[in-house]
């Protein structure tokens, strides 16, 4: 049996500090002074008073400024010194923090794994054959409602070498019909039991937080052993901590959930009679891997530190305990619908954060996967984003090129050590389990999200091609839309971060299609073209985000010529575009006499501030205004429906 773990212990077999002193100043090389911090600290402050900050000449840190504080409560500063440097270890050795194997992905590079879920086996098959003879080595078939039938998997993998291509599957509630075809498909091949890697997939954490249905891992773990139990290479539970990333949750919680449902996989494997060490071995985590590329790559080196401390209190020594299996897909709650050609670079820089990140398999899913079943196109793309990252800028090199970066080391250790206190909530609670099934794990997943949310909804997270730079005139990719299983109303969501952002533009798409015109604002500018012209842009990049048409612009005189240009142009709100002082001298009068010319609404591009109280202005829009709630309402002054 699994031996009691001892979890409310402060993880003192992770990342430790090393030495908290910056080193002596010393005379460089070239001969040139050494700089101290506390010059650097002047100069920050220095730059900080000239762009207009206020900046205490007393304060020990003047450079706060320039921090900014993650979803986890992380603070990220401008800075890292040797002060920050961390002590992690050596690849390949515990806590593993710095890779599970000393020569990291040097000689093989990392595991290119592309995923398959097209529900049609005929289809499937010729995917897989494609990817395959295009670079990819291993397999993510996806069964059952959400992806290929169970009975059609023998079908899918007609034409794969097995011993050469591992197979992992994700059944979801079907993982016994589904691991019995796969091993069906293994038999008939006649090879050596020993060579089949891969995996089961089974994670009925992870079904029952999508679907609501009760979590039954010891049921699984039996089911599990009986099947695997001539097949010592072939994983058998997956602990996905990627679902709780796709709900809108932070680093930090993926990392806490990861190691909760870990030690759940774990107690079942033991109880179903698998020694303690093998049960660890057939475990793969998966995480997901998002633009964020410093997060990500913290995280997966806090993640392996993290299991190797569960291990330790487990009981394990330290030559037994084998070093986490992580699976990275870059991420589905960052892709858009929208300028779905931008996923391409978003996917980029996740799959490199993977790969620096040590991850021992990498999926990167196809840029169109928020709109439906990728094409041979995007398919294409996700694996040569691999090859090109592998092979042409070999990136796999290099053991562990994060380490020694005195911001990742010190990231890593933050994210570990808040990701270890969520992991201590999830066990107070009962456990993974009952964190799901009691509702305590969506609560706080829900939580980060509604923040996230805001930070979204005001532009402070920006997502290139929906809330920034958007194209009004894109064409629009279709594609068949991807299977999905039932889930209960309980169950946790899949998000996305444009998703209401894209809500609006569909709404526009619809006003358009029923009406042959996009609802637009016009923008009344005042002054010269170099009084306005910065405001005015902004506006309108604004606007379009919302999908809403930014007419006029052009006028460059007085209040009277922007109220003319108005009136003429037919529509019935306005934008008042301009200079502070301009609108100290003529925004209040401009603003009444556009409401006297039929104007339903008038808005401001600038702060509240840049006008007198009492001025017949509805509403303003500026850098960091709440500019979902803003073009909500313009659509329903537009009357466009939902």
């Amino acid at each position: 049996m699994l031996p009691t773990i001892r979890y409310m212990e402060t993880p003192e077999s992770g990342p430790r500090t090393a030495h908290g002193d910056l080193a002596a100043d010393h005379e460089s090389a070239a001969g040139f002074p050494g700089a101290t911090y506390e010059q650097w600290r002047e100069l920050v402050a220095q730059v900080l008073r000239k762009a207009g900050a206020e900046v205490d000449p007393d304060a020990p840190a003047p450079e706060a400024a320039l921090a900014t504080t993650t979803y986890d409560g992380i603070t990220l500063g401008p800075l890292y010194t040797v002060g920050d440097d961390i002590d992690s270890g050596f690849p390949g050795a515990a806590p593993f923090t710095r890779g599970g194997r000393p020569q990291g992905a040097v000689i093989e590079g990392w595991e290119v794994r592309q995923q398959h879920r097209d529900p049609r086996p005929e289809r499937a098959r010729q995917a897989v054959s494609a990817d395959l003879m295009g670079g990819v080595g291993a397999l993510w078939l996806v069964c059952g409602d959400a992806g290929i039938p169970t009975g059609g998997i023998g079908e899918v993998l007609a034409d794969v070498h097995l011993d050469l291509a591992p197979v992992t599957l994700e059944a979801g509630a079907d993982y016994e019909a589904a691991a019995r075809e796969l091993l069906s498909a293994w038999s008939d091949r006649e090879p050596p039991d020993s060579a089949l890697a891969g995996g089961l997939g089974i994670d009925p954490l992870t079904t029952a937080a999508r679907t609501g249905e009760p979590v039954d891992a010891e049921g699984a773990a039996r089911f599990a052993v009986e099947a695997a139990s001539r097949h010592p290479g072939l994983r058998l539970f997956t602990a996905d901590a990627a679902c709780c990333h796709e709900a809108g949750g932070s680093p930090a919680q993926e990392l806490g959930a990861a190691m909760a449902a870990g030690v759940a996989y774990l107690r079942a494997l033991a109880g179903a009679g698998t020694g303690l060490a093998d049960a660890a071995r057939r475990i793969e985590f998966r995480f997901a891997a998002s633009a964020d590329q410093f997060a990500t790559i913290a995280k997966l080196r806090a993640a392996r530190a993290m299991w190797n401390r569960v291990l330790q209190a487990c009981g394990l020594e330290a030559a037994d305990r084998p070093p986490m299996r992580q699976h990275a897909v870059t991420s589905a709650a960052m892709a858009t619908r929208r300028d779905p050609h931008v996923n391409m670079v978003r996917s980029t820089l996740a799959c490199f954060a993977a790969g620096v990140g040590g991850a021992d398999a990498v999926t990167v899913l196809p840029f169109d996967h928020a709109l439906g079943l990728p094409d041979d196109f995007a398919r294409r793309i996700a694996r040569n984003t691999q090859a090109l990252l592998v092979e042409e800028a070999h990136l796999a090199r290099v053991v562990d090129p994060a380490g020694g970066s005195f911001y990742v080391e010190r990231l890593t250790a933050d994210l570990y050590g808040a990701g270890w206190a969520f992991f201590q909530r999830l066990e107070a609670a009962g456990g993974m389990a009952d964190a799901v099934s009691g509702g305590m794990l969506a609560a706080e997943l829900d939580e980060v999200w509604q923040r996230r949310r805001d930070a979204i909804a005001h532009r402070r997270d920006p997502i290139t091609g929906v809330t920034e730079f958007p194209d009004l005139d894109e064409e629009p990719i279709e594609r068949e839309p991807l299977p999905t299983a039932a889930s209960a109303a309980s169950a946790l969501p899949r998000r996305r971060y444009a998703q209401d952002f894209e809500e609006l533009r569909d709404r526009s798409d619809a006003h358009r299609a029923a009406t042959g015109a996009r609802p637009r604002v016009f923008l009344a500018t005042l002054g010269p073209v170099a009084t306005h012209t910065a405001r005015a842009a902004f506006a309108g990049n604004l606007l379009r985000v919302g999908g809403i048409e930014a007419a006029g612009g052009e006028s460059a005189g007085g209040a009277e010529e922007a109220v003319a240009a108005f009136s003429a142009s037919g529509a019935r709100v306005a934008c008042l575009c301009g200079s502070d002082k301009v609108y100290a001298e003529h925004a209040a009068d401009t603003a009444a006499a556009l409401k006297d010319a039929g104007a339903e609404r008038v808005l401001l591009a600038g702060r509240p501030a840049a006008v007198s109280e009492g001025a017949a202005v509805d509403d303003f829009c500026f850098a960091g205004c709440d500019a979902l709630g803003l073009l909500a309402g313009l659509h329903d002054v537009l009357g466009v429906g939902r």
